[in-house]
């Protein structure tokens, strides 16, 4: 049986040239007639795309082999309480609003009585009024106190005016006074402490090639962002899967949150552990769940910006003062902060000592960090490259009315608090990472290829898939002493 082509017919032309008819064209752009000036190397369009790093310039990694990570932080050293609006002021007594904020003072407590609410008149708001403690009634959440300054609460005299039964009291304890010979039979106050958990999570992911791409050479060199080179199109593909691997570990540590409500137990099967609900809590969570925001857009007179960042000193006085913190800004609120320091043009409020560098200038500079100091604070800022990001958070700061993260700050150094596994106080990075690890299963970053291609055959699959999995949780402690930036 004979076969019959039929070949295309020939086209004459007036001269030789190359045409779409007797010139080879994949129509795919890269078989071309002439031959271009190729250049063999990608170009890097947006530079180094990577986001990570932020984690390991502030914090630590360390393994844990656990479901879940507990520690313990100190409550306040001095008694403090407020108290509720008193229905029996005329005896000198004022009421708290629980048992045991009223345990916290003992008969002769020295107090001093901040009025924070009169109710009748504002008058008395503001006023302050030193007492003895002389008389203990907790199981109604009382304790009389008796003025030094006048003869009873409500009997006011010159400057400290009459409290009512409407008045509310911050109270604190500056000391004790006892009648000489006496004995003591007052009760010992314990230490206070809270403690606090947090869970891994599993994060994976997987990049799939099969046998016959993976032996295709291209023409044009491909980078990766970990350093990888070639001219196999997968190297490029597979290295650029591991890079948004390592910004997924650094992201799900920052944006995670714990899961409220039953759906995701389902999903995730975590309903009925010892895991107990899905979700992670992130270091924004955190710090919304147990730190500061401040919402402000640092703009407007130089006064009011100074007058804004002197509002944050004030929210750190009244916690830790920890004299050394980091900020890590988006690019408006870093520059914003560049002007009032210029503005301020002083070496006192813009000179920092760079002890969290070893003190060395030149340190932070190469780290991206710029230095000041305001009032007993250093404060070493930079950008946030995650913030500043188009593809990621960086989009939501995009249009007008928008209340999103501008920047966070961080305390540099570590904290002393009780590991409830290890039975002991340790001292560890305000912020730390804890990933799973044992004796035989390390699972800080896991990564093993499948299949039949690449030299490592596990199955008859006709591909090479390389895995990545992750189990790791973020510790945030003494939150406290962190700041949310909001615009």
């Amino acid at each position: 049986m004979a076969i019959t082509v039929t070949p295309t017919d020939p086209v004459a032309a007036p001269v030789k040239q190359t045409v779409d008819n007797n010139y080879l064209d994949f129509s795919t752009g890269w078989a071309q007639q002439y031959l271009p000036e190729l250049y063999e190397a990608e170009v890097e369009r947006y530079g180094n795309r990577m986001l990570s790093g932020f984690l390991s310039q502030v914090g630590a990694e360390e393994p844990m082999a656990s479901d879940q990570v507990v520690w313990s932080e100190q409550g306040r050293l001095h008694i403090a309480a407020t108290t509720a609006a008193s229905a029996d002021i005329a005896n000198d007594k004022i009421t708290f609003s629980s048992q045991a904020d009223a345990e916290l003072f003992r008969v002769n407590d020295t107090v001093l009585l901040y009025c924070t609410v009169d109710g009748t008149t504002a008058a008395n708001v503001g006023k302050t009024i030193k007492c003895l403690v002389t008389a203990e009634d907790y199981s109604s959440n009382k304790v009389t106190v008796i003025p030094y300054g006048q003869a009873t609460l409500d009997a006011g005299s010159g400057a400290i005016g009459t409290f009512t039964t409407a008045s509310v009291f911050r109270v604190f304890v500056y000391g004790s006074e006892h009648k000489k010979g006496a004995s003591l039979t007052r009760n010992a106050l314990n230490p206070s402490f809270q403690s606090f958990t947090n869970k891994p999570i599993i994060i994976r992911d997987r990049f799939i090639i099969n046998g016959s791409d993976a032996a295709q050479i291209g023409w044009v060199e491909v980078s990766g962002e970990e350093g990888q080179s070639g001219y196999l199109w997968y190297l490029k593909a597979e290295g650029d899967t591991r890079a948004r691997f390592n910004d997924y570990l650094e992201m799900s540590m920052v944006e995670s949150e714990k899961a409220v409500g039953t759906q995701l137990d389902t999903i995730l099967g975590t309903g009925s552990g010892s895991t107990g609900e899905p979700g992670t809590e992130g270091l924004f969570s955190a710090i919304v769940n147990r730190g500061h925001v401040s919402v402000d857009t640092m703009v407007g007179t130089f006064a009011t910006d100074l007058a804004y960042f002197d509002s944050i000193l004030a929210k750190f006085d009244a916690q830790g003062a920890i004299e050394e913190n980091m900020m890590y800004l988006n690019r408006d609120n870093n520059l914003k902060i560049d002007d009032m320091l210029g503005s301020l043009n002083r070496g006192e409020s813009t000179s920092a000592s760079f002890g969290v560098f070893n003190n060395s200038s030149d340190m932070a500079v190469n780290l991206g960090f710029n230095g000041f100091r305001r009032g007993s604070y250093d404060f070493y800022k930079t950008d946030w490259k995650y913030l500043n990001d188009k593809q990621t958070y960086g989009s939501t700061t995009e249009g007008a009315g928008n209340s999103n993260i501008t920047g966070v700050i961080i305390p540099a150094g570590v904290s002393s608090v009780y590991d409830e596994g290890m039975g002991k106080n340790i001292k560890r990075p305000f912020l730390h990472v804890r990933y799973r690890k044992s004796d035989t299963e390390d699972r800080k970053l896991k990564t093993w290829i499948t299949g039949s291609v690449g030299g490592n055959i596990t199955s008859d699959e006709d591909a090479m898939v390389v895995n990545y999995l992750s189990e790791r949780c973020l510790v945030v402690q003494a939150a406290n002493n962190f700041m949310l930036l909001k615009a």
